[in-house]
């Protein structure tokens, strides 16, 4: 596969299948230059001092058009030239094809290209009136010439008949299917871990010529992952939701190589891409989308992937392989720290008068260091505040709140809490750990202990006798 070049200028002709305006059996009509009249042929101009250009509607007398429902007669009212002036890039390599046929017998045009004024003879068709010829061929524009006419000559008709001859359908000239991949991410971030992103890749042609065999693929992100569902072609041909199964419609997730495909443009299928006209024919051209979670990997990175197609240039005498490749797409991901808790009594049981001492810990699994890091362990009312020892960090009785502040990536901290018992009962005491980042798992961020406190034991009754 081969990258086009930069993009030229883009060289398309206007009603190249002279489908508008649409007409009945047969007209003759003001060609562009008249822009009073309500009808006219759009796009061309002709030499003919009454400007009027011939169409035929597929079908009149027996003649097939050859492209669409309609075609043209050279020769209107009088022997002529049609033509298109057309802003061209010096150096740049445009493609023509044009269906010929003859009316009466065989007919003879010639295909002239240059400069307005200066053009020169590319090649003579002659076609008889049972069929009709196709023809391709190239033109490179020369140093200098911004502008080109691509034009068809009168040279002969059988019959005679100056209004009569040389039929003219399907034609096209003009630069090579472009591609352009646009990709943007939604929401932009920074996101969170666990949050879904929406990826949108829009492609154009800004070429000339349609893109045949379109296909887009997206490998998705490291860091990652596919939602289910998710595959839509947002506008253009084909749009709507797809599946993720491959073959049933224009787009598909390949699980194996976790990447998802879009086959794209007019008569795309489930088995091959389609044709994508250019902006000239559809503006906006084509979007999908598709949509990530983001993996606890990812936490503190960045996400970075681009899509690429790829797609066709059937205007010369073989297909020609091309590829497209978007802007990079990055998403910053925010820290995420998954912080543990474990509590402990040193005994589970006590009595009215006994200290309890608690060990509580909190742990940072990671991925990436906790900052702002705190454990709320506010003590019940049936237990008294003696001391605390935190390492690292203070304990604030008032609040039950122990500071430990910043905690790397696999680093612990313990805090040891000391209380009297002052009432019999079961108490149980209960820590929570909370920080500045993302948790992804805050199902371990608390722990409790519980401690059963019993009577003070007498040591002996003051009121029996002495022995």
């Amino acid at each position: 596969m081969t990258a086009p070049p930069a993009a030229p200028l883009r060289v398309a002709l206007a009603n190249g299948s002279f489908e508008e305006p649409a007409v009945t059996g047969v007209e003759i009509l003001p060609d562009a230059s008249q822009t009073q009249a309500a009808k006219r042929v759009p796009g061309w101009l002709t030499t003919a001092s009454d400007h009027r250009i011939e169409l035929w509607r597929s079908g009149f007398n027996g003649v097939p058009a050859a492209e669409g429902v309609q075609f043209a007669e050279l020769n209107a009212n009088q022997v002529s030239t049609l033509y298109q002036d057309l802003p061209t890039t010096p150096g740049t390599k445009l493609y023509w094809r044009l269906y010929h046929r003859g009316r009466q017998g065989e007919d003879t045009m010639a295909l002239d290209i240059g400069a307005p004024g200066s053009t020169v003879e590319q090649r003579r068709f002659t076609d008889g009136n049972t069929a009709w010829g196709y023809y391709t061929g190239t033109y490179t524009v020369p140093d200098g010439q911004t502008l080109t006419r691509f034009a068809f000559r009168s040279v002969s008709a059988a019959g005679g008949n100056r209004s009569v001859g040389n039929f003219l359908d399907g034609i096209f000239f003009g630069t090579a299917p472009y591609v352009t991949l646009a990709k943007t991410a939604i929401p932009a971030g920074p996101l969170e871990v666990g949050d879904a992103v929406t990826y949108r890749i829009t492609a154009k042609n800004e070429g000339g010529g349609g893109a045949e065999n379109l296909i887009l693929t997206d490998v998705i992100p490291q860091g990652t992952t596919y939602l289910p569902g998710s595959l839509r072609i947002v506008d253009g041909p084909n749009a709507g939701a797809k599946s993720d199964a491959k073959g049933d419609d224009q787009a598909y997730y390949d699980a194996q190589a976790n990447k998802v495909v879009f086959h794209l443009g007019n008569g795309a299928s489930g088995v091959e891409g389609g044709s994508l006209p250019n902006t000239g024919t559809l503006p906006p051209g084509t979007t999908v989308e598709y949509r990530a979670v983001i993996d606890l990997a990812a936490a503190g990175k960045h996400i970075s992937n681009t899509a690429t197609a790829t797609y066709e240039n059937r205007l010369g005498d073989t297909p020609e392989p091309l590829t497209a490749t978007s802007n990079e797409q990055i998403t910053e991901v925010k820290p995420a720290a998954d912080l543990t808790v474990a509590k402990a009594a040193d005994a589970t049981t006590v009595t009215v008068g006994q200290t309890v001492t608690y060990r509580i810990t909190v742990h940072n699994t990671g991925p990436n260091p906790a900052t702002g890091v705190t454990v709320t362990d506010q003590l019940p009312d049936d237990l008294t505040f003696l001391s605390a020892d935190g390492t690292p960090g203070s304990y604030d009785p008032a609040t039950g709140q122990w500071t430990v502040g910043d905690l790397a990536d696999g680093a612990t901290a313990t805090l040891v809490l000391r209380a009297k018992a002052t009432k019999t009962g079961r108490i149980t005491n209960t820590a929570t750990a909370a920080g500045n980042e993302e948790d992804p798992d805050p199902t371990n961020n608390t722990d409790a202990a519980t401690v059963c406190v019993d009577p003070a034991p007498s040591c002996c009754d003051p009121c029996s006798p002495r022995k």
